[in-house]
């Protein structure tokens, strides 16, 4: 049986778990001391996950935000500014329009600089620490250009980050620069970035922090042991479904490893396992074809164009992962146009809730799956929202309403107004 399977025995620590913790190939089992050396695949090319001994159950919990959870983690505290610990929307009138038993809104956006990342990110670079690292790197759209340098720059480290030259959103590559990262604007898209910063990270030059990095991933699990907390609080029960905008499909995955974990504890049933639903732009949607066609991987697709600009990827490096996740939970995957995102945006913003484009596509995916039948009228779904509008200011700017010109006089207001 597939160790990533819903099914799958808690694992037995293997001789080189460190406290209890060790590194795992997905597919032939090898394991690997999680500290020793850096270490971002297997010898056999697959991916690797982060494996525990001991694996908590919600008794274990204690404080706020990420590190509340510390018990399912490989550390006791990380570089920290703080982080998690979002907000989990109402939306009634979206909940009524889309015609859903309930509808929630996490807004990742609300993190420290803006995005999911910094979920990851505060595991990540702690995780560098402890390796003993000098400089760290990503390839990135944005978000994780931003949370990189920033919790980089906390923990006192060099950090470089390739980003795809007229392709990122002004806000993500302010941060990036106010933090003090490194910046290289790449000749080609965010799949030649990361080609690039795995050839310099596999030549010893920088510690990758992309999602290929299994420790990030452990930062990112925490959103889902947070919304299922937050709903079972709310409703006494978990979500039927989550949907989720899907780039390198790291949070797919980071999900689904939350919600193995929690069943291989005991503290939570396989049949309460919430649907994991990804959403992709029709214009870079490799995940959506291997699931609608069947397939075990994805297809690299080398050009892709979206307005959700994070989520404007081509070959994500965790299908691996994130494909059984959706299978085993029983979800499915859609990709929805840009004018189908730009419209979910307004409609969040209506509710109050600022996103980037990316985020939007949650929203988008979820009317076109309750349109089309997928998703029922008695489902409680939640959907994830990834990054805060001010990360692209250009596509808010675009997708709001436009000033109005006044004279400079309150007559002039009155009459404007009364027109």
């Amino acid at each position: 049986m597939s160790s990533l399977s819903l099914s799958a025995e808690a694992p037995s620590a293997p001789p080189a778990a460190v406290d209890g913790v060790w590194l795992e190939c997905i597919d032939c089992g090898d394991a690997y001391a999680p500290f020793d050396s850096v270490r971002y695949t297997c010898d056999c090319g697959s991916l690797l996950e982060v494996r525990y001994e001991d694996l908590p159950t919600w008794d274990d919990f204690a404080g706020r935000g990420v590190w509340r959870y510390a018990a399912a983690l490989p550390f006791a505290e990380g570089v920290s500014l703080p982080e998690g610990d979002t907000q989990f929307h109402r939306v009634p009138r979206l909940e009524d329009e889309v015609g859903v038993e309930s509808l929630r809104v996490k807004h990742e956006g609300m993190n420290p600089t803006g995005s999911f990342k910094d979920r990851g990110m505060t595991v990540g670079v702690r995780t560098a620490q402890a390796l003993g690292v000098g400089r760290l790197a990503c390839a990135s759209t944005g978000n994780t250009s931003a949370a990189l340098a920033a919790y980089g720059a906390r923990a006192g480290l060099e950090t470089l980050v390739l980003l795809p030259a007229g392709k990122v959103a002004a806000g993500k590559v302010a941060q990036a620069s106010l933090h003090g990262a490194r910046i290289l604007e790449v000749d080609g898209n965010f799949d030649t970035c990361l080609d690039i910063v795995q050839d310099l990270a596999e030549r010893g030059e920088a510690y990758l922090l992309n999602s290929l990095n299994p420790f990030r991933l452990e930062g990112q699990k925490t959103i889902g042991l947070e919304i299922l907390e937050a709903h079972r609080a709310d409703y006494g029960e978990y979500p039927d479904r989550i949907v989720l905008p899907v780039g390198n499909a790291g949070n797919t995955a980071a999900l689904y490893k939350c919600f193995r974990e929690l069943v291989q504890a005991g503290a939570m049933d396989r049949d309460e396992v919430p649907k994991l639903t990804g959403v992709q732009a029709a214009g870079a949607a490799p995940m959506v074809e291997a699931v609608e066609e069947g397939n075990d991987e994805t297809r690299r697709w080398d050009h892709v164009e979206t307005v959700a600009t994070a989520i404007r990827i081509g070959n994500p490096v965790n299908a691996p992962k994130a494909l059984p996740g959706i299978r085993e939970t029983g979800g499915t995957a859609v990709a929805v146009e840009d004018d189908a995102i730009t419209q979910a945006q307004r409609d969040l913003a209506g509710e109050g809730i600022g996103v980037e484009p990316a985020s939007a596509a949650s929203l988008a995916g979820l009317r076109k799956l309750r349109e089309r039948g997928d998703v029922s009228a008695d489902e409680r779904v939640v959907c994830l929202t990834t990054g805060h509008l001010l990360k692209d200011p250009d596509a808010a700017a675009a997708a709001g309403a436009d000033p109005e010109p006044v004279p400079g006089d309150t007559a002039g207001v009155l009459e404007h107004l009364g027109s």
